[in-house]
């Protein structure tokens, strides 16, 4: 049994919906799980407290400084402006996370707090996990790290990252159970009334649209491609659709997309599916008939290679969330 101080890293405007998950998981005593409990300590620079969205105040425990004396330190999402702009993340709290590292504390990121421990140097070299809205970003402000966008979180012993939002639930309890152990980790997710483990990544979850093809023609090709779906279209049914051959096909595809006409139309597909799947009752067959994926057995396969999840775990889920 491991849990020691737990320290939380504020700045004034953080988003509250990182803080309460810290709060809730590390901050509520259950003695009737594990006796001692974890001590939760609030750290700011400022000793009269932060102030959060919709004006809400938190108090201190201690300042910045503190982070170095925690056995594990918290750092939650930034506010907004620290990623969406040129804001910067106060030098305080990167220096502060910093020293705890060196210190010997585990350092834990949620959301993007990722990017205070790029900051610091902390993810360097090591494959670490944000919000997919700010994978982009992360990776361009830091291309030293390796930004995975598909998985919930990531454990590398000493530093640890969550995806964005309610994935910072996940990393969370993944801390309790590597601490206290499976049970109580899965008792406090059942009072939470949440899955102890949740299947699949972040992939699921974001929302991918079909690239601007310019004013190459490829625009009509695309749209036409992606009204036929359910057909089994091949690079030479593009090019003569296209009027034009093979290599100027792909060429001007990967101009256009990023990629090959294939892996497009991979990917559409199993956009469709996905989509079938949130809005129909059809069989998991029929969406892979109506998707051009072809057999049952084809559509799980690849729909679990791209978004970590079944097609029937992520209707489930889907369904389950009144989404």
């Amino acid at each position: 049994m491991r849990t020691g101080p737990v320290a939380l890293a504020l700045i004034d405007d953080m988003p509250l919906f990182e803080l309460a998950i810290a709060f809730e998981v590390f901050g509520s005593a259950r003695p009737d799980l594990a006796d001692p409990w974890y001590e939760l300590w609030s750290c700011a620079a400022n000793p009269a407290g932060t102030r959060g969205e919709f004006g809400c105040r938190h108090p201190a425990d201690r300042d910045l400084g503190a982070l170095a004396e925690a056995r594990t330190v918290v750092v939650p999402a930034l506010p907004y402006a620290c990623v969406q702009s040129d804001e910067p993340i106060p030098a305080e709290l990167v220096e502060a996370v910093r020293a705890a590292s060196e210190a010997g504390a585990r350092i834990v990121s949620l959301c993007t707090g990722a990017f205070v421990l790029a900051a610091a140097g902390l993810l360097d070299g090591r494959r670490a996990a944000t919000h997919w809205m700010y994978a982009e970003t992360l990776t361009a402000r830091h291309p030293r790290v390796r930004v995975d966008a598909s998985v919930l979180y990531t454990d590398d012993g000493d530093v640890l990252t969550s995806a964005g939002r309610s994935a910072g639930i996940d990393l969370c309890l993944h801390v309790l159970r590597g601490d206290l152990g499976a049970r109580v980790a899965n008792e406090v997710a059942r009072r939470m009334v949440l899955p102890a483990h949740r299947t699949g990544g972040q992939a699921q979850y974001v929302v991918r649209t079909v690239p601007e093809p310019g004013n190459d023609g490829l625009g009509p090709l695309l749209q036409w491609a992606i009204e036929h779906l359910d057909q089994p279209l091949t690079v030479d049914d593009l090019a003569c659709r296209g009027a034009m051959g093979t290599r100027t096909l792909n060429r001007r595809f990967h101009a256009a997309t990023g990629t090959t006409p294939l892996r497009w139309l991979r990917t559409q597909r199993l956009l469709r599916a996905r989509d079938l799947l949130e809005t129909t009752d059809l069989p998991v067959d029929a969406v892979g008939r109506r998707s051009g994926l072809g057999s049952a057995a084809n559509l799980r396969r690849h729909f679990a290679l791209h978004f970590g999840v079944s097609p029937s775990e992520y209707r489930r889920a889907f369904r389950a969330t009144g989404a």
